[in-house]
């Protein structure tokens, strides 16, 4: 059984402040409450929670059978500047008592909020260990001042993302005091998708309004701009009205200019208006099922960039005060919210799309993580905090055993043959890796990528691995701005205009990323292979096709209708041989797999082929492994053949020189190594002495069709900051 560190049950003050703190920490009590055996659980209530204003949201963790210890009333009434101060006076006044009274262990803390700010004061002036939610995080307004003062009053970090961990290294946190955990919330809202939600929407929006045919509206006041940010909640008002959608708008909170924008609404008769539903609470477990089915969501709460992300809904982000956050490409930002027709045009452009799931913020485990971290802590310690400096470095993942999970992709890969799924580490490294026959049909091919998907995701869990996303490399042209392939390869039947994005993600909860195959080996050297640092360079893949990828100027090309870089199909012979595009003279005609297999078969049927230390068995296939067997054991006519199909390629390369004069050319797949030498020959032949100068080698690259497929994750989801 897990031990404590401690000899004793870990004495634990959870203090809550608000509804939307609230639904961070429920997860956690939930988790403590259920492992009595190690903790004994105090819940301290304050805040806007005891207010009938703002729903007495005290009633629902009263609801989830949790014992309120102690109430505080702590807000002193009038929702400005002073407001807020003397709340944080009073609570300042009333702390001490109560924190006597309980001797917590440690006391745990969310997030921003000036209640929150009062609470670590308290705690860390009389001695009591902090643990910090959501620390690190770059927001909008005071709360980044409040937030990042916890930060250096706690004892104890979780935070949501890489970027967050990172920042609190570097305001000279403790390396080992961190946890990067991913939000509590996500826990519960990633499996809420599903639930009966039909009903929920009755209830709040009316028996007559559809799933996706709403909008959820949610705007707070920015302390540091109160004016303006009253002008632009009327401005969004209006647009509302005027976008005349079916709409919940829930009360804000009671930051100062709350009292201000309760009137804008009670003006513009917003409680009354037939369209509108004006709610001052509800439950989290309602609320994340009308975000999740929302046609829109508009304001700007954290939940918007935050939570909404998990589910795909189009969110429009008003003004600055979540400037800074990190979104998935579901949020569309109005940070200059000036005007009426802006909002106006954000809705229409935003309204009623679905977005991949973004998991940024959590992958569902981070209570798990939060409850081994807490058991970590040992009270024998001293209690001063101490602070690294200078900043520790750089590191992509900790060195101890609660924190050290590897950022990680889901890589597929779609063959003729195989269907291939593999867990890939930032870097490189493939983990796992699982392999099945591509089957024929559509509906069972899309089934088995779900299916060993979910079997792989599981599996991260165990092999401590944080999955980002998945990236599917696939045969064909393919449109990665929507993740569908407009038509595959005949080799993959049944494949033209298919949306592999939505399925995938909707049942992992994960972003999806699809490209060409080629286009993936070509970042996937760009990423891991020699391509690392090359500004321009082009990556030649030689197997049952051909294909490749450009990279310009550190970026993919794609091109205007998604076929660049179909180097196999550079005509090299106006008279060639006969393409599988249907022309003639096409590199890949030449020197593909394919194309080898024929001139085997040819001279096997000519008796040929064999030559001694050879031998076909009867019902064995005729393939290109066998000429190229022939030519290394002397026969003649084999070794013409590979010589004349790299001829072809190096007249291929040439052209791409004298068209991309690229620095470096990156020949991969199973017959690169048989091509090098002739391709070089031809380069020295047949170029400008100007494009000569070019490197060409061989991949290094065990897999780059799974490193590529992993690329498109790792190198988009570690850097996608607002």
């Amino acid at each position: 059984m897990e031990k404590n560190r401690n000899n004793r049950k870990l004495r634990v003050c959870v203090a809550t402040c608000n509804r939307a703190d609230y639904s961070k920490l429920a997860p956690i009590m939930f988790g403590i409450k259920a492992e009595s055996e190690f903790f004994e659980l105090e819940v301290v209530v304050l805040g806007s929670h005891l207010i009938d204003d703002y729903g007495n949201t005290y009633r629902m963790i009263e609801q989830d059978d949790f014992d309120i210890h102690t109430r505080l009333h702590t807000i002193v009434r009038g929702e400005d500047e002073a407001a807020m101060v003397e709340s944080v006076g009073l609570a300042l006044v009333k702390l001490p008592d109560v924190l006597n009274r309980l001797k917590p262990d440690i006391m745990i803390v969310h997030g921003d909020r000036f209640d929150a700010l009062a609470l670590a004061t308290s705690a860390a002036l009389m001695n009591i260990r902090i643990l910090h939610i959501e620390g690190g995080e770059v927001s909008g307004t005071i709360d980044d001042s409040i937030r990042h003062a916890i930060t250096k009053l706690a004892h104890y970090h979780v935070c949501c993302t890489r970027s967050a961990e990172q920042h609190l290294i570097s305001m000279c946190e403790d390396h080992d005091r961190i946890l990067l955990a991913g939000c509590p919330s996500y826990d519960k809202l990633l499996s809420a998708k599903n639930k009966d939600y039909i009903g929920v929407i009755r209830i709040w929006l009316g028996e007559d309004v559809k799933p996706r045919d709403y909008i959820v509206a949610l705007q707070h006041p920015v302390t540091t701009d109160i004016k303006h940010s009253i002008k632009m909640f009327e401005l969004t008002l209006d647009a509302l009205i005027s976008f005349n959608k079916r709409t919940l708008v829930l009360f804000p909170n009671i930051d100062a200019g709350s009292k201000e924008m309760v009137r804008v609404m009670r003006k513009k008769g917003i409680e009354h208006h037939p369209n509108f539903r004006a709610v001052k609470h509800v439950p989290f477990d309602q609320f994340i099922l009308l975000v999740a089915h929302a046609g829109c969501m508009i304001g700007n709460s954290s939940c918007g960039v935050r939570e909404v992300g998990a589910f795909g809904t189009p969110v429009i982000n008003l003004g600055t005060r979540q400037t800074g956050r990190e979104t998935g490409e579901n949020v569309l930002h109005v940070r200059d919210a000036d005007t009426q027709d802006k909002i106006l045009q954000a809705l229409h452009l935003q309204f009623g799309k679905q977005y991949p799931c973004s998991k940024i913020y959590g992958d569902g485990n981070a209570v798990p993580r939060i409850l081994k971290f807490l058991k970590s802590i040992d009270l024998k310690e001293p209690l001063q905090k101490k602070f690294c400096f200078p900043p520790v470095k750089e590191s992509i993942s900790q060195d101890i055993d609660h924190i050290m999970e590897t950022q990680s992709a889901l890589a597929v890969d779609l063959g003729g043959t195989n269907l291939r799924v593999a867990i890939v580490s930032m870097k490189g490294e493939i983990v796992k890796k699982i392999t099945q026959l591509n089957p024929k049909t559509f509906e069972d091919r899309i089934e088995l990528i779900v299916k060993m998907c979910v079997e792989a995701a599981s599996e991260a869990v165990n092999l401590n691995c944080r999955i980002l996303g998945v990236g599917i490399s696939t045969g064909g042209r393919v449109n990665p701005r929507e993740g569908i392939v407009l038509h595959s390869t005949k080799l993959i039947q049944e494949w033209s205009s298919v949306d592999l994005r939505t399925p995938i993600s909707d049942s992992l909860h994960l972003p999806v990323w699809v490209d060409n195959d080629g286009n993936c080996a070509a970042l996937a050297e760009r990423k891991f292979g020699h391509g690392k640092g090359v500004e321009n360079f082009v990556t030649l893949v030689t197997g049952t096709g051909i294909g490749g990828g450009i990279i310009h100027q550190h970026e993919l090309i794609h091109g205007s209708s998604f076929c660049a870089a179909e180097l196999g199909h550079i005509v090299v012979s106006l008279d060639g041989p006969e393409c599988l595009c249907g022309g003639h003279g096409c590199i890949e005609a030449y020197a593909s797999g394919i194309a080898l297999q024929r001139e085997a078969k040819k001279l096997h049927d000519e008796d040929l082929l064999l030559v001694e230390g050879m031998s076909v068995k009867k019902e064995e296939v005729v393939s290109a492994v066998h000429l190229i067997q022939a030519a290394k054991l002397g026969n003649a006519k084999a070794d013409n053949i590979l010589r004349t199909a790299g001829t072809a390629l190096g007249l291929g390369v040439v052209n791409i020189l004298h068209t991309m004069n690229p620095s470096l050319v990156i020949l991969s797949g199973v017959l690169a190594s048989h091509y090098i030498s002739t391709v070089k020959d031809v380069i020295c032949h047949q170029a400008l002495p100007s494009a000569q100068a070019v490197d060409v080698v061989v991949s290094n690259l065990a897999d780059p069709a799974l490193l590529g497929a992993a690329s498109l994750v790792l190198d988009y989801t570690t850097r996608r900051t607002y």
